[in-house]
């Protein structure tokens, strides 16, 4: 039986893709910072709920090792915990902008860190790494959000060939708009009212959103896309979840910045 260590497991992506997973007869390690609000998954056969904050190396340590202890290996690394600060440049404290790139990509890479030496040793691996439309394409005032998630593309890309040679694999999932608490916990909007010249961007993207958001798709179609991308043999490298996703990066494969952005520009003046 393979197992998967996911960050992020509390809801939304995370949650979903574990009980898809244990429901296909995987172990699944879910891990999160509060555990104790996971009833429903520490109540399920062959899932193992562990505290884990990306942020803080020693639990990062300590659910690695956890993991091995119960379920003798880790297939699959799941590199799921993030959150999306959205806001002018000049809102953002210097210790809110670390906050950012320390979860969505600092604490990545340590997880990873803490996997690797288990999978170089079996010689075997996979190692899922969650970015979304916005590694790929940007929207106003995301400069910190697709900072990391174009981070996150950029190195998993690079990650993928100094670990293939080992057996290894890197995967990257792309997903649109999701029905998850992006707009609550995992959201961090900057405000800064004396910033006056950004208000009329502000309504505008808040406009945008609303009618990107309006047909989300649901946690479960990105969970199903993960586990394509775990039981992956080949050497594909990204996977798309949603139509959305689907849709708009394809627009941007075949368009210059010029046209993209315009379009990006005419959204926000409809």
């Amino acid at each position: 039986m393979k197992t998967i260590l996911i960050t992020g497991a509390s809801s939304g992506i995370g949650e979903a893709t574990a009980k898809h997973f244990q429901t296909n007869s995987w172990n699944v390690v879910a891990t999160m910072r509060n555990p104790d609000g996971a009833d429903d998954l520490a109540e399920l056969d062959n899932v193992h709920v562990v505290r884990l904050d990306v942020t803080d190396p020693d639990s990062i340590k300590d659910a690695v090792a956890s993991s091995i202890d119960r379920f003798c290996k880790i297939d699959v690394l799941l590199n799921n915990a993030g959150y999306g600060a959205y806001g002018a440049l000049e809102a953002f404290s210097m210790d809110r902008i670390r906050r950012q790139f320390d979860t969505n990509v600092i604490g990545l890479m340590e997880v990873t860190k803490a996997v690797l030496p288990h999978m170089r040793a079996n010689r075997t691996g996979t190692i899922i790494n969650i970015s979304s439309i916005g590694g790929q394409i940007t929207f106003p005032l995301g400069t910190l959000y697709h900072g990391t998630k174009f981070a996150v593309e950029g190195l998993s890309e690079a990650l993928h060939y100094e670990l293939e040679p080992l057996g290894i694999h890197v995967r990257i999932v792309e997903p649109g708009m999701i029905k998850t608490n992006f707009g609550g916990s995992s959201f961090d909007f900057a405000i800064d009212e004396s910033l006056s010249d950004y208000a009329p961007m502000a309504e505008a993207m808040g406009r945008v959103f609303g009618k990107l958001a309006s047909n989300p798709s649901d946690p479960e179609t990105v969970a199903e896309v993960i586990w394509d991308a775990a039981n992956e043999t080949g050497d594909r490298l990204r996977f798309r979840a949603g139509a959305d996703a689907v849709e708009l990066l394809d627009r941007r494969k075949v368009q210059d910045d010029a046209t993209f952005i315009g379009g990006i520009k005419q959204l926000m003046r409809e």
